[in-house]
């Protein structure tokens, strides 16, 4: 059966009712789910304020160990005193350098003499030896230099000298041939009877001549010539005398130049000339 009665619909207000609240509900999950993204993805600082973006900062270089100032402070000094010892070093070299150069310079005029002296015991002329005498010894001993390299010019040996006085040992033990009579009697007189010390060499003409003659085998030339001045016949001996005197003076002569090379007075070697520059090879 048909009722006539017509079908009531709810009313509208509770409709709208329900949208609002579930639009709020949807709101207010919204703003907590944001709140939970802010609160937990670091957007927020402890504080509660939004935290700022700050870029990663530089990692500093962690310090080396041992760079604190006193560190730095003996390795400066542990290097200023290898500077100093490095210094001192150089400067030893150095002096030994030069020493050694003065000790060349004197080994090299010492045996410049002794070449010298060698030529003149052999009676052979000088050489090239005569100019390096003079240039190195010149400005020290000029005089030394010019009785070298004359006695050069005249060589005297003892050879010679010990020839020379066997061929007048005759003549020496006797009167000179001009002494008169008077004179040769007393001298024969003088000789019988000699009276001296014991340790006195003896004053007798032949005791003399041997007594020269030794010597001059013994390279004494000197003493050989005062035994001979003493003899009688003296003065038929004039050029012995003279030749040994020559021989003496040399020998005193190169005495000096020894000295001065040894105590570093002769003038260092002259420097090597350069060499001339080679010709370009032939294309």
């Amino acid at each position: 059966m048909t009722s006539d009665t017509p079908t009531q619909m709810p009313p509208r207000g509770n409709a709208l009712t329900v949208a609002l609240i579930a639009g709020l509900i949807a709101f207010l999950a919204g703003l907590a789910v944001m709140a939970a993204v802010f609160r937990f993805g670091g957007w927020w600082n402890a504080g509660g304020t939004p935290a700022t973006f700050q870029p990663p900062a530089a990692t500093a270089p962690a310090p080396r160990p041992g760079t604190d100032v006193a560190t730095l402070a003996a390795r400066e000094q542990a290097l200023a005193a290898r500077l100093d010892a490095l210094d001192a070093r150089l400067r030893a070299s150095d002096a030994d350098a030069r020493n050694a150069a003065g000790s060349a310079g004197k080994a090299e005029a010492l045996m410049l003499v002794l070449s010298a002296r060698r030529a003149l015991d052999r009676g052979q002329p000088l050489g090239y030896i005569d100019g390096e005498l003079r240039r190195r010894f010149s400005t020290s001993d000029p005089q030394a230099v010019a009785t070298v390299v004359r006695a050069a010019g005249e060589p005297v040996t003892l050879e010679d000298l010990r020839s020379a006085l066997d061929q007048i040992a005759p003549r020496l033990s006797s009167a000179a041939p001009g002494d008169g009579w008077l004179e040769r009697l007393q001298r024969e007189f003088s000789t019988l009877v000699i009276i001296r010390k014991d340790n006195a060499p003896s004053p007798h003409p032949r005791e003399r001549l041997t007594r020269a003659k030794r010597m001059l085998g013994q390279g004494h030339v000197e003493a050989a010539l005062a035994e001979v001045a003493r003899l009688p016949g003296a003065q038929g001996a004039e050029s012995w005398m003279a030749a040994a005197g020559r021989y003496i003076e040399a020998r005193r002569a190169l005495a000096v130049l020894e000295a001065a090379a040894m105590q570093g007075q002769a003038q260092p070697a002259a420097n090597p000339a350069p060499a001339p520059p080679s010709a370009p090879a032939p294309q």
